[in-house]
């Protein structure tokens, strides 16, 4: 009996020691499977992230929708804080105007580009900057740097303690939300641009990468209103004119690819003038001689 129970106890220990062996190498080992689990979880491509978006050149986006995919980054450390007067990645400083005095003085504040080389945006229709030989900010359809700066970053009009007017430039052209207020301190008005374009405006590009501009549509209100640009794939312009009220007025240009003009066409001064009908003024070869005539529309 002796015998058979040391036999028996010696065949346990050979079957279960090896047993409790490889549950105690699985024990330990169990955290380290978990994190290489979960390490190989975050390495993997969430669903339906890749691969979703495709471009449509031919589809126009309107500037307000191009405004919020190129915002500027949020600064989240609080080592990283953006530089003082630095607008869009363009140093500034800062000015004032005043004008009249006691309580009806009003207060211009705004910045100005330190860099008097920088341009404003093309074809926008109204450019705004400090006038040095009349201090004050002037708004005209062309700018010369010798006459005075662009404006660029924020801008406050105010008469004493109620701010009349505020926005922000973006070189010369009015950028972003602007808003309007009454000596009450009432809102009258507010609006949005895209670099000194209605927010409603429309853009088409050539190429899926956004860089070759084919047409820029004036909108505001939900009808056309302003000057229409039309491109070549050079980058030249092909046509242009004026949007009054959904209505073309005026004279359209329409140009060859080399840059000559290609034909004048008359439309009415003003919208809704139904008596008059639109017509070609003039013609144009390729090498800019005019080719046909017709300035008194008969």
């Amino acid at each position: 009996m002796v015998l058979l129970y040391r036999v028996h106890t010696k065949i346990r220990q050979l079957c279960v020691e090896p047993f409790m062996r490889l549950v105690l190498v699985f024990l330990l080992c169990m955290p380290f499977l978990l994190t290489a689990q979960v390490k190989k979880n975050k390495n993997e491509v969430p669903f339906g992230k890749e691969g979703q978006f495709t471009f449509e050149t031919d589809k126009p986006y309107k500037l307000l929708e191009m405004d919020e995919k190129t915002e500027e980054p949020v600064y989240t450390n609080k080592k990283k804080k953006p530089k003082k007067k630095v607008y869009y990645g363009l140093k500034t400083k800062k000015g004032f105007t005043r004008k009249g005095f006691g309580e009806k003085m009003t207060l211009e504040l705004f910045y100005v580009l330190k860099n008097k080389e920088e341009k404003p945006p093309q074809y926008v229709k109204e450019i705004y900057y400090y006038d040095y030989a009349r201090r004050e900010i002037r708004r005209s359809a062309t700018f010369d740097p010798k006459k005075g700066v662009l404006l660029h970053g924020p801008y406050q009009k105010r008469q004493g303690e109620v701010v009349l007017e505020e926005g922000i430039f973006y070189k010369g052209a009015r950028h972003g939300r602007w808003m309007r207020y009454n000596l009450q301190n009432l809102l009258e008005d507010k609006s949005k641009y895209y670099k000194g374009w209605p927010k409603e405006s429309l853009v088409s590009y050539y190429d899926p990468q956004h860089n070759k501009v084919k047409e820029l549509i004036p909108v505001d209100f939900g009808e056309r209103e302003g000057n229409y640009y039309m491109f070549h794939e050079n980058g030249t312009l092909a046509i242009t004119g004026e949007y009054k009220w959904n209505e073309r007025v005026g004279d359209w240009i329409e140009n060859y690819p080399n840059g000559k003009r290609k034909k004048i066409i008359a439309f009415p001064k003003e919208p809704f003038d139904k008596k008059f009908h639109p017509y070609i003024k003039a013609e144009y070869d390729a090498n800019g001689r005019e080719i046909y005539s017709n300035y008194k529309g008969q």
